[in-house]
């Protein structure tokens, strides 16, 4: 017999009962029945009941078992009674009587409990990970990004791709986040750096005639932590292709990221159509580059209904520059309990708050009911209209003909009992008038029951609270689907922007090539576009990627626009600047988050849930006590020392 088992915790069945195995593992769960001893046996594969009663001659041993001791047991399978089989799990017919055992691991008092749900703090979980590990949600998680990974991996090769491996220590490189720098021993003062992704070296394999790259490969930024992702290391699909264009590379990944959703994504509806956002639309519509197409809801400016209007702060917002008007739509939302707490919502994003309306059924009142001129008889009617027009074919004869003479003189003479009409209510409708507000709900194609919210000034300074609170609508009002992956490309994203220091900096991956080469290069650098896009899923960026410039003389120009003299350039870039002056192809390529693509499918929201030993918030690992001080022996050889705290 083997050491240590001749079946796992799940391999056992009915056609099994009268066998003499041997299991071993950890205990899950004690159950003491008038002196019969159950106890659920778990490995990394299932649970198998083992039970003891005073027959057995190890029964005083088993009393002196505990929750998650490791421990191997012989005994013989028997058949549960009828009533009593666990349907739940594959080994639910048998349950095995101990006859001998041996304690291979004894477990102290516990941090925390794996058997059960119960919440523990963050920093007990990372600390005790290993422990966390064993809790059956986590084996799922980790077992679905091993599943994922290999996944990718036989797609890739499918498509006629080569994995390769590039190096894990090389030259900094300005990625968009810190490096992490490793001083070198050999050569004093001077540091290597872990690279934050393997753009240059993969842009080199095309120089090198490879053709189709890929990797898994890992990536450090020295970032701040957010629920997905992490402040030190990543996993990344990184892939790069040769004589390609933009849409080449996306019919290429396409695929294999839509595959892996339909593969691992639980049932969930999967979209076919990913559609081409240029990142100016995705700013206006959602408020954010990477939208959540679930969510129907799409912003738009409608500064025009506010030009001149009686709503002063609007009206005066807009006589200065680069000012404007975006509407959030708000289908059901129209409760003034909703639109104040949605106003709340802004004031705490750090607004002044969002102007609303919300539109609700009125009488028309005495004076408009008679006066074909009246603004309300007018909006009135025109609502009449709207309603016929969406269900022509439920009208008589009668209703007809009325519909084909002129406006009439008053409501009496409509063939239609429909005395009312939508009418916008808060303050902001009162302040510019119906006719402004009915204006407003016909652009956005709202009706009674509906809001919509307003905000004002330059987009830069309220489009990410935008973004924020259509997220909020969306889930709050059960807009949002929840049972669907809704992707989208987003396009044509500024080579450029401006820091805070009024300073011109690359706004994406600076090795991106521009849209229009060197011509692009000449003009206003902040109306320069680039060969640059990103895929975006339920509200997260999976892929970021562009067509690369794999010509020296825009590379240079396009650096210099940066403040990278040609001497800095071929200081940093070397390599790559000298491989593009012997016949680079053109080509391009992206990289997808392992990591965030794992955190989806395994619907976590938070990215340390699928990532085996993660840091804390603090980027510490709590578990291994990194990171720790160095001893004076490193530092000597390093010659390095360390600086005294102020």
């Amino acid at each position: 017999m083997h050491a240590f088992r001749t079946h796992t915790c799940a391999g056992l069945t009915r056609d099994n009962v009268g066998d003499t195995v041997r299991l071993s593992g950890w205990v899950h769960r004690i159950r003491d029945h008038g002196g019969i001893l159950f106890v659920d046996l778990r490995d990394h594969y299932g649970m198998t009941q083992v039970l003891c009663d005073p027959d057995s001659p190890v029964f005083a041993q088993m009393e002196k078992v505990r929750s998650e001791w490791c421990i191997r047991i012989d005994g013989t399978v028997k058949a549960r009674d009828e009533g009593l089989v666990n349907d739940k799990i594959p080994t639910g017919e048998i349950e095995v009587f101990v006859r001998d055992m041996e304690v291979l691991g004894a477990a102290d008092e516990l941090p925390l409990m794996v058997f059960g749900d119960q919440e523990y703090p963050e920093e007990t979980r990372l600390k005790y990970r290993f422990l966390d590990l064993r809790r059956q949600q986590m084996q799922e998680n980790m077992i679905l990004r091993s599943n994922v990974v290999r996944s990718i991996r036989n797609r890739m090769w499918d498509k006629g791709f080569n994995e390769f491996q590039t190096p894990i220590i090389t030259a900094s490189s300005p990625e968009g986040a810190r490096d992490f720098v490793v001083p070198s021993r050999l050569h004093p003062g001077r540091v290597y750096a872990l690279p934050q992704a393997p753009q240059q070296f993969k842009q080199l394999l095309m120089v090198s005639g490879f053709d189709k790259y890929f990797q898994i490969a890992p990536c450090f930024r020295d970032e701040d932590p957010r629920a997905d992702r992490s402040p030190t290391d990543f996993y990344q699909l990184d892939m790069e292709m040769s004589f390609v264009s933009q849409q080449d590379v996306f019919d290429t990944i396409q695929p294999v990221i839509g595959g892996l959703f339909e593969e691992f994504g639980g049932g969930k509806t999967v979209d076919t159509d990913w559609p081409l956002i240029s990142y100016a639309d995705a700013a206006l519509m959602f408020g954010t580059d990477k939208p959540d197409l679930r969510n129907p809801i799409r912003m738009q400016r409608v500064s025009e209904h506010f030009r001149g209007s009686g709503f002063a702060i609007f009206a005066n917002l807009l006589g200065k520059d680069g000012t404007e008007i975006r509407a959030i739509p708000a289908p059901k939302g129209g409760s003034r309990k909703f639109c104040d707490r949605m106003n709340k919502f802004a004031q705490e994003q750090g607004l002044p708050g969002m102007g609303y309306i919300f539109w609700r059924e009125e009488e028309v009142p005495d004076e408009a009911r008679y006066d074909s001129g009246h603004p309300l008889f007018q909006i009135w009617f025109s609502q009449l209209e709207e309603l016929i027009d969406r269900a022509p074919e439920t009208l008589s004869e009668e209703q007809r003909d009325f519909l084909a003479r002129p406006l009439p003189k008053s409501i009496d003479e409509v063939p239609f009992n429909t005395p009312r009409y939508y009418a916008g209510a808060g303050p902001l409708a009162k302040n510019i008038g119906p006719e402004r507000t009915e204006a407003l709900r016909k652009e956005l194609g709202l009706e009674v029951g509906d809001a919509a919210f307003f905000l004002g000034g330059k987009p830069s300074e309220f489009e990410a609270v935008a973004g924020r609170a259509r997220t909020v609508i969306g889930d709050e009002l059960g807009l949002t689907d929840q049972d669907r992956f809704a992707f989208a490309w987003i396009v044509d994203f500024p080579m450029y922007e401006k820091d805070d220091d009024g300073k011109i900096d690359f706004s994406h991956n600076p090795f991106s090539m521009p849209q229009g080469g060197m011509a692009a290069l000449e003009g206003d650098p902040l109306e320069a576009l680039g060969y640059q896009y990103d895929l975006a899923c339920n509200g997260y960026e999976l892929i970021s990627g562009a067509i690369r410039n794999h010509r020296p003389e825009i590379m240079f120009k396009a650096f210099e626009l940066a403040g990278y003299g040609k001497d800095e350039v071929e200081k940093r870039f070397g390599g790559m600047v000298k491989a593009f002056q012997y016949g680079a192809p053109p080509h391009g390529g992206c990289a997808a988050g392992i990591d965030r693509i794992v955190m989806l499918l395994a619907e976590e929201a938070n990215i340390r849930e699928v990532i085996l030993f993660p840091m804390n918030q603090r980027a510490e690992d709590l578990m291994m006590g990194a990171p720790s001080e160095p001893v004076s022996g490193q530092l000597m050889e390093l010659g390095l020392r360390v600086a005294p705290k102020d």
